[in-house]
């Protein structure tokens, strides 16, 4: 296909050469910044690259947009979109209604269900991607177009990947964000933060492959009820208040899960 990408970011760098190897056309790459859009198309052959706003847009069979969920609405008001074009976001939380202000165009919807960051590489087969298009034949290409990149394609409608988004938030996220409080705490105390690995490699691998959820795997003081340990760990954040709120929170919310996990009637054999 002869693909348009507007966006220069993570989601873009990453996607664009994907593309390119997937057999696929980069016809432009369009962006904010004339040295961003000239770096991303340097990574396709006869890619042009385009600065936003643009007075006259290159024909294309599907125009991708990797930019942030808020800057979609403004994108798809801002382009002299051609009647009849393929457009579609690669946003998790962005319901396809978006495309709603733009009546000329056939909008739809590529979801990659995957962080991305600099210098990482992608193994795009894996990448799960969800599509949604209200009509048949906007589907169907984007369908296409998802397996040539992957393995792990399915349709999933808006709600769907609302709710798929906000799990991949607390996990992908705020783990992260849990991650980066224990390498600071661990820093603090003049600890190599690589004595965590073989502990986060096992609760992941764990949670991933409990047959009753990653609830019915949880361990540690919160769930036990220790509460001296419990106790000396709130004394030990006594210079981080926003970290002791949070140790507070997760603690009453591991606790609360254990108890309606144990609570909750047992299967029928």
């Amino acid at each position: 296909m002869r693909i348009g990408l507007f966006g220069t970011g993570r989601v873009a760098t990453a996607l664009a050469p994907a593309l390119v190897a997937a057999g696929h056309e980069l016809a432009f790459v369009a962006g904010r910044t004339h040295t961003s859009v000239l770096a991303l198309a340097a990574l396709a052959p006869g890619c042009a690259a385009l600065v936003l706003p643009l007075t006259q847009l290159p024909p294309a069979d599907v125009y991708l947009l990797a930019v942030p969920e808020a800057a979609v609405p403004e994108l798809l008001a801002a382009v002299a979109w051609p009647t009849g074009a393929l457009v579609a976001h690669l946003a998790g939380a962005l319901p396809v209604a978006v495309f709603a202000a733009a009546p000329q165009v056939h909008g739809g919807v590529l979801y990659p269900l995957q962080t991305f960051s600099p210098g990482r590489t992608i193994d795009w087969p894996a990448v799960p991607l969800f599509v949604e298009a209200p009509e048949l034949a906007a589907e169907t290409t984007l369908l296409a177009l998802a397996r040539s990149l992957s393995l792990h394609v399915a349709q999933l409608d808006s709600a769907q990947r609302l709710h798929l988004h906000l799990g991949a938030v607390f996990a992908s996220n705020f783990t992260n964000h849990v991650l980066g409080i224990s390498h600071q705490l661990l820093a603090e105390a003049k600890l190599d933060f690589n004595l965590l690995a073989p502990l986060v490699r096992e609760t992941v691998d764990k949670a991933l492959s409990a047959h009753l959820g990653p609830f019915a795997v949880q361990t540690g003081p919160a769930a036990r009820h220790d509460a001296p340990t419990l106790a000396a760990h709130a004394a030990a954040l006594a210079a981080h208040p926003a970290w002791q709120a949070l140790y507070t929170q997760l603690t009453l919310s591991i606790q609360a899960a254990e108890a309606a996990r144990v609570a909750r009637p047992a299967s029928p054999a």
